[in-house]
């Protein structure tokens, strides 16, 4: 059964959600850095040109293995050192990350990438647009081959924490009341096992989520060298 959504639970015991990315979208992302790669290849062949000169099947063939290696490449360098990103996933919001919520390693990232030529076939990635139309989890074969899946980074708006600031400026029931609301708000991003949170007050829990969340380096800093 085809899902935009994927329940994910990690070896800690915690569930959280993460949205799927759609075969368009992903298609979309493709292009961009397709454009990217060809920009590249584009500024070699000026060099290869010049090959020509001494012979045009030399020229052609190292034209053909540098397109090869630079678009492998291209997409292993950035998903590994953008975190499963390359150009046109940023622009789209999108990451490649380890479908059961693991830490993506490098061979997976590798082995995707190496079956990209089977699931471009025999055009315009219709292999692996079909696989991925067709999977529950809309993995292409590259994805399935490395246990990978694609999902999407939507903009979300920050909760106003103004109020945990000026909590002394509330009566004691709009207080209780507030916090029980922002608290709500992070529990239903993130699944928690019980006992990390049973016996904690909504307003210790949003505190433990904003320090987490929000505090700045440099203050994890300051802490750091005050230790």
């Amino acid at each position: 059964m085809r899902t935009s959504t994927l329940q994910i639970r990690t070896p800690e015991g915690i569930v959280f959600s993460q949205l799927l990315a759609g075969p368009v979208t992903r298609f979309l992302a493709w292009f961009v850095d397709l454009v990217c790669i060809l920009a590249v290849v584009m500024l070699l062949s000026i060099a290869f040109s010049l090959l020509r000169l001494i012979s045009d099947n030399l020229a052609g063939a190292l034209y053909l293995l540098s397109y090869f290696a630079i678009s492998i490449g291209y997409a292993i360098a950035c998903e590994w050192g953008w975190r499963g990103q390359t150009i046109g996933k940023r622009l789209f919001r999108l990451r490649v990350v380890d479908a059961e919520g693991l830490r993506l390693q490098f061979h997976q990232i590798v082995t995707r990438n190496l079956l990209r030529f089977v699931d471009s076939l025999p055009l315009f990635y219709f292999v692996g647009g079909l696989v991925s139309w067709l999977s529950p989890k809309c993995q292409r074969l590259g994805d399935l081959a490395a246990n990978t899946i694609v999902i999407r980074n939507p903009r979300v708006s920050e909760p106003d924490l103004d109020p945990l600031l000026r909590r002394d400026d509330f009566e004691p029931l709009a207080r209780v009341e507030l916090f029980g609301d922002l608290a709500a708000h992070f529990r239903a991003k993130v699944e928690f096992p019980p006992e990390a949170t049973d016996g904690i007050a909504d307003e210790q829990y949003l505190r433990n989520v904003v320090d987490v969340l929000y505090r700045t380096r440099a203050e994890a800093r300051i802490e750091k060298t005050a230790a």
